[in-house]
């Protein structure tokens, strides 16, 4: 299989170079769709004011939520994509991204028609303040209707980087992000030809944005003939398969699953952090905005290892899989100290963007790094383990992992500690519920049973079925196919 522009075989070459080479792009998308999301917030807060951005803050929740099932089915198929990419078995990788597109998409539609429907009733349960409940309606109800092609444009860029291309979605989230950025100004305040839509043109130009790059990029992805297109006969894969739904379901809920714990124990510990009073609050939600930066390298390096150990494990090349790994924990434990080591020595400066310099609330924040921040270090190695055991379908072990040091153990410690330690016991319970996670993902990957187990596409039905009806036959299929 000849590797196509931007695409890249991760079964051979230096592993080192190879994993940094696929995650410095999607590092870089990470920082675009972060910048994009940070600028789009400062126009509606500037034009629109604090009630229009609490009212996008609601919404974004509810989109956050759903994304996170979406993350879950689009890593099931892009490991499935990554295995047979590895094994060369490309009609294999297309399949299971036919059945995820039909399956995600399908289930996008529905869930859109029924969020417009439902979308106060949304609003009430999260006890959305009055004085923002119109404005979110109208945010939410266009994103909604956004949400098919925002979930395409997704699983697009996970595909490709199951399939060795972490270039082309960077390319098209920089197209997504320009875009959205230009766009949300004209929408909200009407520029020239553009209307005047308030809140409900932020979101068209979140939507329009969206929809403009996933046309484009199908268009390039048929251009340049990428290994997941589909064209003719291959168009049957979009409906979603039974047995790869299976799949696909089965081991992408325990991974969506995963971004739900890590929400509801972040709400719980937005709970205890805002009973110690506004600035305290105000000294985390700064603290939150930087450490959203610090865990992209763990997230992008992450990404690489399992795009990369998928191949490998489909090739066959167990050799190299263990080495995958070790150049994960090497890289994040560099890329990521660096990131902490910026934050802690400069962080003065950019906290003052969002309090002031003479905020009662800096010194907390800055007290907050200096406790808590190194403890992404630590996160970025667990997330390069779980990603490893992750490629070939081990999912139960690390949201039970996750579930065991963010509850019992964070939260817990927090609770329990706070009495003696005051709020330190908040920032220190980061940390110590970051070293049972590496702890239980270690012990994981050095003695559970994950790579006995057999991940792959199932054979095609269809082909099976041929294949049995033409053995009933002594001389084959003998009248002509179609």
């Amino acid at each position: 299989m000849a590797t196509r522009p931007g695409q890249r075989d991760l079964t051979t070459g230096p592993i080192r170079r190879t994993l940094l080479l696929f995650a410095l792009p999607t590092l870089a998308s990470n920082i675009l769709q972060t910048l994009n999301g940070a600028i789009n917030s400062i126009w509606v807060g500037r034009f629109l004011g604090e009630g229009a951005l609490a009212a996008t803050s609601n919404a974004n929740i509810i989109m956050f939520l759903t994304f996170g099932a979406v993350f879950g089915f689009g890593m099931a198929a892009t490991i499935l994509i990554g295995q047979s990419v590895g094994r060369r078995d490309i009609e294999g990788a297309r399949r299971a991204f036919g059945s995820a597109v039909g399956l995600v998409v399908g289930g996008a539609v529905v869930i859109a028609a029924l969020g417009w429907v439902f979308a106060p009733d949304i609003l009430h349960l999260l006890a959305t303040p009055s004085g923002a409940m119109q404005l979110a309606l109208d945010y939410l109800r266009v994103i909604f209707l956004g949400l098919p092609a925002s979930m395409l444009l997704v699983l697009l860029s996970m595909g490709l980087r199951g399939s060795g291309d972490s270039m082309t979605p960077l390319w098209f989230m920089a197209l997504t992000a320009l875009l959205d950025t230009v766009l949300n100004p004209l929408l909200i305040i009407g520029v020239g030809p553009f209307p005047a839509l308030g809140i409900a043109g932020s979101a068209l130009a979140t939507l329009t944005a969206n929809l403009i790059s996933v046309i484009a990029l199908l268009f390039y992805i048929y251009r340049r003939d990428l290994p997941i297109r589909l064209r003719g006969p291959e168009l049957r894969f979009l409906l979603p398969e039974a047995a790869l739904v299976r799949t696909i379901v089965g081991k992408g809920l325990p991974m969506g699953a995963q971004m739900l714990v890590m929400s509801t124990a972040g709400l719980a510990m937005v709970g205890l952090v805002n009973r110690l009073g506004v600035d305290t609050a105000a000294a985390y939600g700064v603290t939150q905005q930087l450490w959203g930066f610090i865990q992209m390298p763990a997230l992008a390096i992450g990404a690489a290892v399992s795009a990369m150990a998928a191949q490998n494990i489909g090739a066959g090349r167990w050799d190299r899989v263990s080495s995958i790994t070790n150049a994960g924990l090497l890289t994040n434990f560099l890329l990521t100290g660096a990131m902490v080591a910026a934050v802690i020595l400069f962080d003065r400066p950019v906290m003052a963007l969002f309090l002031g310099d003479h905020s009662p609330a800096m010194p907390i924040a800055r007290h907050i790094q200096l406790i808590a921040s190194w403890n992404f270090v630590l996160f970025g190695m667990t997330m390069v383990l779980f990603s490893t055991v992750r490629a070939n379908g081990a999912v139960w072990a690390p949201l039970l992992s996750l579930i065991v040091a963010l509850y019992p153990v964070r939260i817990g410690f927090a609770v329990l500690a706070k009495p003696h330690l005051g709020a330190d016991a908040l920032w220190w319970s980061f940390p110590i519920g970051s070293s049972v996670t590496l702890l239980l993902a270690f012990l994981y990957y050095r003695y559970g049973g994950w790579r006995r187990g057999v991940l792959a596409v199932p054979p095609d039905p269809e082909e099976t079925g041929e294949q049995a009806h033409a053995t009933t036959e002594p001389a084959g299929r003998q009248h002509p196919t179609g």
